[in-house]
């Protein structure tokens, strides 16, 4: 007997050696592989081993035996579907057959006496279809592997934009402080202030594409948490234009601006709903020639607000605008300029306004006739909220305070303190967390501002040895290019107040050292 594939065997039960020979014989001159057994229970058995089909004769299904067989083929993996071939007394409608074909699924019923070239064909067909299934098991096989590395690759790449965001940020952060210093010195105006605007908007780019880098994968992995509050929209449309303000005004834009007089309330996750505002503004800022026209307007509409960002820019064509939403989407020559970017930021700006329970629209009449933005969201009934008190100038407002900054980078290190001494603060540096450790008996600082990647001991290390010496009236604050969700758990369990990303707003460094002379300091861990 030629020995083939055991998935592709017919296995027979042939209850006598005569059977047994004779179906042996008719399946090899058929040039098919066949084994026959004797009982049905190593029948079951050798099925483990795989099988093309299966040929049983009828009075096999009327006793109890029979409920193994059921049994086994009921437990076949989905893309499995056994064919079972039963041969039948001429003209049998037995109740054995029907429940065969009833339970057995796959069943095809051959007549007794069965002549051999029925047989054979039966056979060869049901092993063909066999060899179907099997080719849908290496297919779904197939597709499970690239599924397991497809998540492999975006864990990779996720890991591989968190690495690269930390890298991008530790240049930056020197620079950023730096340029904040330059331009505080040259405020007296001249050419040393126009260069200084310049590398400021051109460092606060680069700081907005590393944060892109991190958006990416948090909307791919569907990431991003919302802390919402009741807030005022015209709040947020003032801190969007605060963002886009440079951008505008560098163009020579015309910006009209119509919202209501009247206070619109919304349960909505400030910074994030800023976030949409200012990248629609700063879209319609690069996509419009200069001295164009550029439209905020929002109004009430029922229970919900709807606001509108309008330009008289490039527009885009039929052929993009149902795709301007989609991740990675940029705009091609021919249809809108082109300007940089990562294309996310209007996919951002979907995923943020869903999560708010709105829904966001883009209309254009084609290329040259500008384009518009809708966002509408739904109002907050509710008593209005506490107005907060008038801003400070966090900057400038900065008491005498003793700052160590911990950082092995020199250059970061050297030019945040220089900052931080700018601003009025008393600062010591440190350049790695063994000298952090030395230091701080000596300064005795009110405020620690500690980077978290140092080769000789990292800043999470540095920040449990502050906390073993019970020094709670420390205030540690992670200065850090590590800005994921688990970086800022990470932070908070080794003892850290709080987790800033570099480059630091200047701003944002300002207002957090200023409140921290107030007896009710600004949730932890919350920057």
């Amino acid at each position: 007997m030629r020995l083939s594939d055991p998935e592709l065997r017919i296995l027979v039960l042939a209850p006598t050696e005569k059977d047994a020979k004779l179906t042996e014989g008719i399946f090899e001159r058929a040039q098919i592989d066949c084994r026959c057994f004797a009982g049905l229970p190593a029948l079951c058995a050798e099925l483990d081993r795989g099988a093309g089909a299966v040929l049983v004769p009828e009075e096999i299904l009327a006793g109890d035996e029979a409920n193994r067989l059921i049994l086994r083929i009921a437990q076949q993996p989905p893309w499995s579907d056994l064919p079972v071939l039963v041969v039948a007394r001429l003209g049998a409608d037995s109740a054995a057959v029907a429940r065969a074909m009833e339970l057995l699924g796959n069943v095809t019923v051959l007549e007794r006496p069965t002549r051999v070239a029925a047989l054979v064909s039966a056979a060869r067909t049901a092993l063909r279809a066999r060899q179907r299934q099997y080719q849908i098991r290496q297919h779904l096989a197939d597709r499970e592997e690239s599924e397991k590395a497809l998540r492999i690759n975006d864990r990779r790449k996720d890991e591989f934009l968190a690495i690269l965001a930390h890298e991008l940020r530790n240049p930056l952060a020197p620079i950023r402080n730096s340029v904040f210093i330059l331009r505080d010195l040259s405020a007296g105006g001249g050419e040393v202030a126009e260069i200084a605007e310049m590398m400021e908007r051109q460092v606060n780019h680069m700081v907005r594409l590393v944060d892109d880098l991190l958006e990416v994968s948090r909307i791919t992995r569907d990431k991003i948490d919302l802390r919402k509050e009741r807030v005022e929209l015209s709040s947020i449309v003032r801190a969007a234009l605060e963002a886009t303000r440079p951008a505008i005004d560098a163009a020579a834009h015309r910006l009209d601006i119509e919202i209501p007089e009247t206070s619109i309330l919304l349960d909505a996750d400030p910074v994030r709903l800023s976030q949409v505002l200012a990248n629609l503004l700063n879209n319609a800022a690069k996509y419009t020639d200069a001295g164009g026209h550029i439209r905020l307007r929002a109004r009430e509409d029922g229970d919900a607000v709807e606001i509108s960002v309008c330009d008289n820019g490039t527009g885009i064509s039929r052929e993009m605008l149902p795709r301007v939403f989609d991740l990675f989407t940029q705009a091609t020559q021919g249809s809108i300029r082109a300007q940089g970017g990562l294309g996310i930021g209007l996919t951002l700006v979907k995923r943020l306004v869903e999560m708010h329970g709105g829904t966001v629209t883009a209309t254009s009449a084609g290329i040259g006739l500008g384009s518009e933005f809708s966002i509408r969201l739904p109002v907050a009934r509710a008593e209005a909220a506490e107005r907060s008190g008038p801003e400070i100038d966090t900057v400038k407002a900065l008491m005498r305070r003793r700052v160590l900054v911990v950082d092995d980078n020199v250059d970061a290190a050297d030019s945040l303190a220089a900052l931080l001494e700018h601003l009025g603060v008393e600062t010591f540096v440190a350049y790695g967390g063994a000298d952090a450790i030395e230091a701080l008996p000596k300064f005795q600082p009110a405020v620690v501002l500690l980077d978290i990647g140092m080769p000789d001991m990292d800043g999470h290390e540095v920040a449990r040895r502050i906390r073993k010496h019970q020094t709670d009236h420390v205030t540690l604050i992670a200065m850090t290019g590590w800005g994921q969700e688990e970086d800022r758990r990470r932070s908070e369990e080794a003892g850290f107040d709080y987790h800033l990303i570099k480059p630091a707003d200047v701003h944002a460094l300002g207002a957090l050292l200023r409140s921290l002379e107030q007896p009710a300091a600004a949730v932890r861990l919350a920057h």
